[in-house]
């Protein structure tokens, strides 16, 4: 009987740990793209111009009108605030520090740097105070995204009244980074380990 109890008490501690632990985890929060701006300005200057940065218009009455009736949507209808088009053409929205609308957070229209690299007010804080010493899991631990395509298919996908009306996107041939033509070697590992020796 002693053998048995043993490790069911070690799993029940362990799932209630693990409960515990999962309930204090707080989600990022996000700082927005003029944050990003302050050391990234020509990758911020180049995005801006993307489809991405502007993909909030696209919600506004008339915007795009033929996609829209191709669709099956209403192309005079106002989207701007319809909760199933938000979480695609907003960054962080309905998460801590991200879109509320467009008269409290008007920078967080658009898919901006945070949608794809994560909620950076955090990892933001990492960067400053290591200068470009800091290592990648230091920022990821604190929620800069490994790989940012990981998160294409998040509004890319069949959900999308659109999708069906363009070619299929596969995150992996898309040409990534499209907004940055600077190459960063800053943020690469080779850099980051001669940097600190």
């Amino acid at each position: 009987m002693r053998n048995i109890f043993f490790p069911l008490a070690v799993a029940a501690g362990l799932i209630f740990v693990s409960a515990a632990m999962a309930q204090d985890a707080k989600p990022f929060e996000y700082a927005g793209v003029k944050t990003c701006k302050k050391c990234h300005r020509k990758v911020w200057k180049s995005w801006k111009e993307t489809p991405m940065a502007r993909s909030f218009e696209i919600l506004k009455p008339g915007e795009r009108a033929e996609i829209k009736k191709e669709a099956g949507l209403d192309p005079e209808k106002d989207y701007t605030r319809d909760t199933k088009c938000l979480p695609c053409h907003t960054t962080g929205y309905g998460k801590p520090g991200g879109f509320v609308s467009l008269e409290k957070t008007p920078t967080m229209i658009g898919v901006g740097c945070e949608a794809c690299h994560g909620a950076g007010k955090e990892y933001n804080k990492v960067m400053k105070k290591h200068g470009r010493t800091y290592t990648e899991e230091e920022v990821q631990q604190c929620g800069l995204k490994a790989d940012p395509r990981s998160t294409c298919t998040e509004c890319h996908n069949e959900k999308s009244p659109t999708r069906k009306l363009r070619d299929p996107f596969d995150a992996q041939l898309h040409d990534w980074p499209a907004h940055d033509p600077v190459k960063l070697k800053y943020h690469t590992p080779e850099y980051q380990v001669n940097k600190r020796h």
